[in-house]
């Protein structure tokens, strides 16, 4: 198939995305308005028919002093990676961004490579070998990905040596998913481990509610995000994110972003943030007080979430990132211990890629990088 590669509108761009049924919530026009302090511009690729076939959103960030730009597009672009012609599709985007003054380019392409169900991921934590999700032989493998990766390499693209096992990319290589889709809710329910059943149980009984929240209430979100932010010892987003956010996203579909609480007695003691495009919804962050854990809020809030994204018609509630450790002592093994609960699948996706259009440059980035 003969495609060209040029600037779009966001309106061509958005009509693009909701064509589809679903794209990743950082690969929408108003992404790049939630990424104020990067440059933006939206790419299109068109058959020889001069349909549209394919979109990018492309963030540039500059670097200190010379106008010379990191490019990146966050878990994409959307185009079809399966294409035997993938060459075809990949070498405009970079003759173009080097034009752009890009001097390297990194890319999240979203194809899934593994997934693994929770009755195997259980049993790999019960066995004292398996270190690592990857140490399980994995229930699904798609192996058109292995030939996207093979094709990669051999068209110059780079991949660190950790692949992003244990957060290392930008965004996460390893999330997790509960499928949605040819499912009833009961099924889901029914799918819940014994303990998420008696939490929500739990908080049903307690009294516990789940409310959507507004724009004015973000501040009260700010509040339990901080909180979260000092107990769990990481750097958190200022309040100023999460309402460029909200506007943003909300201004380019009312039903982009959504925020919950689950309260107690008039307190609140958990939040969240919830995105959706197409049949795609995602837990995105959340947030909890260090009191009223007894009441089991956060799992109210998941159920009530998740009731929500299947009355959407949504075909997969993502609950994001995970690391592959199935190690006990490893900090991150907790992310993966609370939502393999949910009886969903984890999944792996080919991580983010490096293509260097000025090989100093992008060796300095990287020394930069790996110094922080």
């Amino acid at each position: 198939m003969s495609l060209t590669l040029r600037t779009i509108s966001r309106e061509q761009h958005l009509a693009y995305i909701q064509s589809l049924p679903s794209a990743s919530h950082m690969q929408v026009p108003a992404w790049a308005d939630v990424k104020s302090e990067w440059r933006s511009e939206n790419l299109g690729w068109f058959d020889k028919s001069g349909q549209l076939v394919g979109a990018g959103l492309v963030l540039y960030r500059q670097l200190p002093k010379i106008k010379r730009y990191l490019a990146y597009l966050p878990e994409g672009p959307v185009i079809n990676w399966f294409a035997p012609n993938l060459e075809d599709w990949l070498k405009p985007m970079l003759a173009h961004l080097k034009q752009q003054g890009a001097f390297s380019v990194k890319m999240g392409p979203p194809v899934i490579i593994r997934r693994w169900d929770a009755t195997a991921i259980k049993a790999g934590i019960q066995d004292p070998d398996v270190k690592r999700l990857r140490d399980i032989e994995a229930t699904h493998i798609e192996p058109r990905a292995f030939e996207v990766s093979d094709k990669l390499r051999r068209m110059g693209w780079q991949q660190g040596e950790d692949g992003g096992a244990g957060f290392g990319d930008v965004q996460p290589r390893y999330v997790f998913q509960v499928p949605l889709e040819n499912r009833s809710l009961e099924d889901v329910h029914k799918g819940f481990n014994q303990l998420w059943r008696r939490n929500i149980k739990k908080a049903e009984k307690a009294g516990v509610e789940v409310v959507q929240g507004r724009y004015e209430d973000l501040p009260e979100w700010q509040r339990l995000y901080e909180i979260t932010a000092e107990r769990d010892r990481f750097r958190p987003r200022p309040l100023g994110y999460f309402q460029r956010m909200w506007t943003a996203l909300n201004t380019e579909d009312p039903n982009r972003m959504r925020l919950y609480f689950a309260r107690h007695n008039g307190v609140n003691l958990s939040a969240a943030t919830m995105l959706v495009v197409g049949g795609h919804v995602w837990y995105s962050y959340g947030a909890s007080d260090n009191i009223g854990r007894e009441v089991r809020p956060s799992n109210a809030m998941q159920w009530r979430m998740l009731r929500d994204a299947y009355a959407l018609g949504a075909t997969v509630y993502d609950l994001r990132g995970i690391s592959d450790s199935l190690d006990e002592n490893d900090h991150l093994f907790g992310l993966i211990q609370f939502k393999v609960g949910t009886g969903g699948q984890a999944a792996e996706y080919l991580g983010e890629w490096d293509f260097p259009l000025n090989k100093l440059l992008h060796k300095a980035l990287d020394i930069y990088m790996s110094r922080r």
